[in-house]
């Protein structure tokens, strides 16, 4: 089982809010996820995001891979694999 970290989309038509997860990479986008590790909402100037990073952290070291944007997020909260 691939494991991903990767965002789930919220919020209304045209305001877009994001909730950071960890999810088997064959579930769909906003489907069934493992856990929840942070969120992001990119309406705000400049975009705002809390990641757990004891979690983060946790499933780097567990294999999980983070999509392209979730890993600019890790980069920009300070965590690394």
């Amino acid at each position: 089982m691939a494991v991903k970290i990767r965002l789930r989309r919220m919020g209304q038509k045209k305001a877009p809010f994001y909730r950071i997860i960890v999810a088997d990479s064959r579930s769909p986008r906003d489907g069934r996820f493992i856990e929840e590790i942070g969120t992001y909402d990119p309406n705000t100037d400049p975009s705002t995001f809390k990641i757990n990073e004891e979690l983060a952290k946790k499933w780097l070291a567990n294999g999980a891979q983070p999509t392209e944007v979730v890993g600019k997020l890790f980069k920009a909260a300070g965590i690394e694999k």
